[in-house]
């Protein structure tokens, strides 16, 4: 009966390592980190060619590219590393000079007047989240202001001007799951200390969408005119990092609780 039920217990063993080592290949191989991407030094991919998207690692990118007016929208990569450059001729640029823990590429977002800049994975999963910041476009615009949008606070420091991030996530039938707000600029704060304009690579938790096939990104201001938002609609993207699989969960439960029965 010891040796029936040690047996037992080793193909159990055995069988968990297996699926714990499938499965963490399934989930590693679902990060997008767009350094499978090539690119010139100091460059950048904006749609031109007319693919009309990319893909980096299993994340689909969308991108629109007006061949009349030379202009994009959706997602471009780039690896420019330049951030003191300002206004549209620095659209390409994220304000932290590479992407997050100093890779070379990165993502740039536009969102235009054609299609919702969207995410698309070639799988139903839980996303743990993804990093963001600034392209120096947007940034100078909101530290300075410029010739369509105001300074971030005003002459004296105290509006309470935000640029703020939503993320949506859609399911495989194209339903909500949940959004997710994230500030890329905040002077809301009572302490003037305290307000800022991102120029570093934050985190961004996306556990709370659920499982999602896709993400949609949009952007709001405060600075509002006439014709719509007047901070440039621009963001920085980078890294995204899937939740490990649940079944994770359970192999490596398991095989303490086997560990724990061995002693």
């Amino acid at each position: 009966m010891v040796m029936k039920n040690k047996k037992v217990k080793n193909i159990l063993f055995w069988s968990l390592v297996m699926i714990l080592a499938c499965n963490g290949n399934r989930t590693w191989a679902l990060v997008a980190d767009l350094e499978d991407l090539s690119l010139a030094a100091d460059s950048y991919w904006n749609g031109s060619d007319e693919s009309g998207a990319f893909t980096s690692g299993n994340a689909f990118f969308s991108n629109h590219y007006d061949t009349l007016y030379d202009s994009w929208d959706g997602f471009c990569y780039s690896n420019v590393t330049d951030t003191l450059s300002q206004g549209y001729a620095a659209q390409y640029n994220a304000i932290s000079g590479s992407g997050q823990g100093g890779s070379s590429n990165y993502a740039i977002s536009f969102i235009g007047w054609t299609e919702i800049p969207t995410i698309t994975l070639d799988t139903l999963v839980t996303l743990d989240g993804l990093f963001v910041t600034n392209n120096n476009y947007a940034y100078y615009s909101m530290l300075n202001g410029d010739a369509f949008a105001k300074q971030f606070g005003g002459a004296d420091g105290n509006d309470k001007d935000w640029f703020l991030l939503t993320i949506t996530g859609k399911d495989e039938t194209g339903v909500t799951t949940g959004a997710i707000d994230f500030y890329l600029a905040d002077f809301r704060f009572d302490n003037n200390q305290l307000d800022y304009i991102l120029n570093t690579w934050e985190y961004v938790d996306l556990s709370g969408l659920g499982m999602v096939k896709s993400l949609e990104f949009n952007l709001s201001s405060s600075d509002v005119g006439t014709w719509g938002m007047n901070t440039p609609a621009y963001f920085a993207l980078d890294t995204i990092i899937p939740e490990p699989a649940s079944v994770s969960l359970m192999v490596t439960v398991s095989l303490l609780v086997l560990k724990t029965r061995r002693k």
